[in-house]
């Protein structure tokens, strides 16, 4: 029998154990490190700097007051509260689907939708860096899996076309990408991909999930940035980001989301958000969709400026290669005040190793420039 020891060991070994980092503060502008004092955070996706917002933080107590802590159950047990469908109706009118449904988690959202929608009998095409939930979700539905390389619109085309010789009467065929890829920060080529899902017959799923809050009109991602709102089938995203909450969301067709309530397993099966963190996740929606979530989009969008010219997305990946060049990048950068994450394998390929800069509307200037400065005294 394997041995946990010598498994911790071995990762150790190769630059890849990872252990978990007590904070003694809120997510914020800076954070406070057990045992290493305060450092100003690059390493959250709290892109609007909500997650310790004041207003936000009084609705929440509000709404506990209001409706309670906890959802008792299962939405399908007991749990349906009118905060949840309240929730689902703003979001789907914001996202311009006919219905929404929320999850616990974006992994769960992910790991629910895909399997409930696809089977033996389907083809999941996906793009090589999607994010682990939807290859998760891609696995454990057990359909047939063909893989693109990043945002090679060649290959997903010869992908499609194997698919449309293959395929049965009844066969789904779907393209799953994000909008804003998770580490990497650049964005899919979105037109291209619906172009050729609309002339191979198949589905889209997109992970708005770095977008949301971020891009297009009132902040609702690059679907609506490009205007392709309307043919992108599957718009999934989550609340953990420039939301500042928790949770998850798909929005599509009402047979869709009809169908998910059926058979997604991450739904049916989880006891249900609760009903206060549903109602807040509404208040952070107009809060976004609003003027304050403009100018928010407009203070992040000239740091991001500031920070590298042309930045695409809020993530800023600074790659090193090696595991080791990489920890001691992240270990020297906090040394001078700066919390600056090590991204390594398998979250991003083996030799890819890297620093992962995230940005967010509650830094200042200041702290930019600061960061810049000291990026280049560690020499990397």
């Amino acid at each position: 029998m394997r041995d946990p020891e010598e498994e911790l060991r071995e990762l150790a070994a190769s630059g890849l154990r990872r252990s978990l980092r007590r904070l003694e503060s809120p997510q914020g502008r800076s954070v406070t490190l057990a045992g290493a004092g305060s450092c100003l955070n690059f390493s959250s996706n709290d892109y609007l700097g909500l997650a310790d917002d004041e207003a936000l933080k009084s609705l929440y107590q509000t709404h506990i007051g209001r409706l309670g802590a906890g959802s008792g159950a299962s939405r399908l047990v007991c749990g349906t509260m009118a905060a949840h469908l309240e929730l689902e109706e703003k979001l789907a009118a914001l996202k311009r689907s006919e219905a929404a449904l929320t999850f616990t988690s974006g992994f769960a959202a992910a790991t629910g939708t895909i399997p409930a929608l696809c089977g033996k009998d389907d083809i999941i095409i996906l793009d090589k860096l999607c994010h682990a939930s939807l290859i998760d979700g891609a696995r454990l539905s057990g359909a047939t899996m063909r893989v693109f390389p990043h945002n090679d619109l060649d290959r997903l085309a010869s992908h499609l076309r194997w698919a449309a010789e293959k395929r049965g009467e009844n066969t789904r065929v779907l393209v799953v990408t994000e909008s804003v890829f998770s580490m990497d920060g650049d964005l899919a080529p979105l037109a291209g991909i619906c172009d050729l899902k609309d002339a191979y017959d198949a589905l889209l799923l997109l992970d708005e999930a770095h977008a949301f809050g971020v891009l297009g009109p009132q902040g609702r991602g690059l679907a609506a940035a490009l205007g392709l709102e309307g043919r992108v089938d599957l718009q999934m995203g989550t609340f953990s980001k420039a939301a500042g909450l928790s949770g998850g969301y798909l929005c599509a067709s009402r047979p869709v989301v009809d169908l998910l309530v059926n058979r997604a397993r991450s739904f049916i099966y989880s006891t249900a958000p609760s009903p206060a963190l549903a109602a807040t996740i509404g208040d952070a929606l107009d809060l976004i969709c609003g003027t304050r979530g403009e100018d928010l989009r407009t203070v992040l969008a000239a740091h991001r400026e500031r920070f590298l010219p042309g930045a695409p997305s809020a993530i800023i990946p600074v790659i090193l290669g090696e595991n080791e060049a990489a920890l001691a990048a992240s270990t020297a950068l906090q040394e001078r005040g700066f919390l600056v994450p090590a991204i390594r394998y398998p979250t991003v390929p083996r030799g890819s190793a890297r620093l992962r800069v995230t940005l967010s509307a509650a830094h200042q200037t200041e702290d930019i420039d600061a960061l810049k400065k000291a990026l280049g005294e560690v020499a990397i």
